[in-house]
């Protein structure tokens, strides 16, 4: 994680801790927002990510529709303002939940376009792509971390193609978010509201097997009780 950090362009590296600290999905990372961050309070609202809707883009409310507040680690407050020390955040204007022209007053109404200063731009100072940000900039950096395979002649056309790289695709970073906390001892229930689930039981199935061995800290306290 870290290698692939230090071969990242500047203006991108803020991204993994944005992934790996907040556990933020690769929408919600491009949609977040200064407005968004409670330095005093070490808190992050998440409330928004930026959607591809038929390779246009706009802003959504998060998966599912559910906002939430996450915590934010010192750590990660320190790489966000170094980060906008270097990069103020930009505002970035564009349409609420669907880019199509409206065709009734109410859809102008909910689609009208809204305005946020984000964290983490492209060199034009406009939102992210994820297609781009994931051929161009994300397996790039794997690569040259050792990751992935180099880019090759592979296709049949002989257009050079990324090996596939599901498992270390930016959600890897939310998957490390999650087993640190579970490995930290945090609850199930905790994660799932801060990684947005609104079922605790499809954390519990998915992490699983990240949880410290079971009954190993409930011994622990037996035994310093009757030792």
């Amino acid at each position: 994680m870290l290698s692939v950090r230090a071969v990242l362009a500047e203006r991108y590296r803020v991204l993994v801790e944005i992934g790996a600290g907040l556990g933020l999905r690769q929408g919600e990372a491009f949609g977040l927002a200064v407005e968004d961050i409670g330095f005093d309070e070490e808190v992050v609202h998440i409330r928004r990510q930026v959607k591809m809707v038929r390779t246009k883009l706009c802003f959504a409310l998060p998966k599912g529709r559910k906002v939430r507040d996450v915590p934010l680690p010192s750590s990660v407050a320190k790489s966000l303002r170094q980060h906008m020390a270097l990069f103020a955040p930009v505002p970035v204007t564009m349409p609420w939940d669907d880019p199509s022209p409206p065709q009734t007053s109410v859809e102008a109404k909910h689609r009208r376009p809204r305005t946020y200063n984000l964290l983490v731009t492209g060199r034009e100072r406009k939102a992210i792509n994820r297609n781009y940000f994931n051929s161009y900039v994300w397996k790039p950096a794997l690569a040259e971390a050792g990751v992935i395979a180099p880019l090759e002649e592979s296709a049949p056309d002989g257009s050079r193609v990324w090996e596939p790289s599901r498992e270390h695709g930016y959600h890897a970073l939310r998957h490390f978010y999650a087993s640190e906390q579970l490995e930290a001892g945090e609850s199930v229930v905790s994660l799932a509201q801060w990684l947005g689930h609104s079922d605790p039981g499809f954390t519990l199935r998915k992490y699983a097997h990240f949880l410290p061995r079971a009954g190993a800290r409930g011994s622990a306290a037996i035994d310093a009780v009757f030792a």
